[in-house]
């Protein structure tokens, strides 16, 4: 469902036939990771040696270390979970509150109308929004009010658990990075101060020294702990966005006044975000 209204009186145009998810992609954080990138290799071409900057050896244990050593708190299989989580936050936004009031209202409107069986029909418009479609099919499929309720209510809680885990593994992993990149310094240190006899030894050694330092504090401070927020301020939205779910289902499955589910609806969107679907 369009997010371009959200009132039908004050906006004068209509709420779509059909519920839509609005999730589009989040220009706001390609634009801030890839511009804060822009700005360190604008920084070191003007310099005039951007590749003394890259170094085979410093990567190896900021990286491939980080990647280890987060592993070790956690298992591979949670770490590979974040991953996926991570390019989600990266790209897309969530479903606004305020969108998903309309898409419940606009279900228990048409179950209303005809009946609950007719909202098997608008199942193929709302499959992005998994939540939703899940709760629709339990629906559909005739589950009691209290079982729909509790399962919702699991679901809920699950998904929270799932993106709190994915913003623990960000966060860890930026505390990691740092310390990968310390001890790459002592590294790059040690193996000068033990060839201080070869001095082309001492160049590289130094090189290693400062560049696990720098990648360490670049993974650290302009990706990983820059996605784990953004991750915790997606799924604190997206909470909210299945609550409302829930909320609409169930009010539905209980055969509840759609006039009455949008007041409810309202006490928990923000003042901007409040509908007015049926006046």
């Amino acid at each position: 469902m369009a997010n371009t209204s959200q009132t039908r009186a004050t906006e004068g145009t209509q709420v779509p036939s059909r519920p839509q998810s609005n999730a589009t992609v989040d220009y706001a954080t390609l634009c801030g990771v890839a511009g804060a990138f822009l700005i360190i290799i604008t920084a070191m071409i003007l310099g005039g040696s951007p590749g003394s900057f890259f170094n085979l050896p410093a990567i190896l244990i900021v990286i491939g270390g980080t990647f280890l050593v987060t592993t070790i708190s956690f298992t591979f299989d949670e770490v590979s979970r974040s991953q996926r989580t991570m390019l989600r936050a990266a790209l897309y936004q969530a479903e606004t509150p305020g969108n998903a009031a309309l898409q419940v209202l606009f279900l228990a409107d048409q179950a209303r109308r005809n009946s609950i069986l007719s909202l098997q029909k608008h199942l193929k418009d709302i499959q992005n929004s998994g939540f939703l479609h899940r709760a629709t099919e339990m629906l559909v499929d005739g589950i009691a009010p209290e079982q729909l309720e509790a399962v919702l209510e699991q679901q809920l809680i699950a998904t929270q658990n799932r993106h709190q885990r994915s913003a623990n593994i960000l966060r860890r992993a930026g505390e990691v990075a740092p310390a990968m990149g310390l001890i790459g310094t002592l590294v790059g240190l040690v193996q000068m101060l033990s060839n201080l006899e070869d001095p082309s030894t001492i160049g590289p050694s130094m090189a290693v020294a400062l560049l696990t330092t720098f990648y360490g504090a670049i993974l650290s401070n302009m990706v990983f702990h820059p996605l784990a927020a953004k991750l915790e301020r997606i799924s604190q939205t997206e909470a909210i966005v299945n609550q409302i779910y829930t909320i609409g289902i169930c009010s539905v499955c209980k055969h509840e006044n759609p006039r009455r589910l949008e007041i409810m609806l309202n006490t928990i969107l923000s003042p901007d975000q409040r509908v007015n679907y049926f006046d």
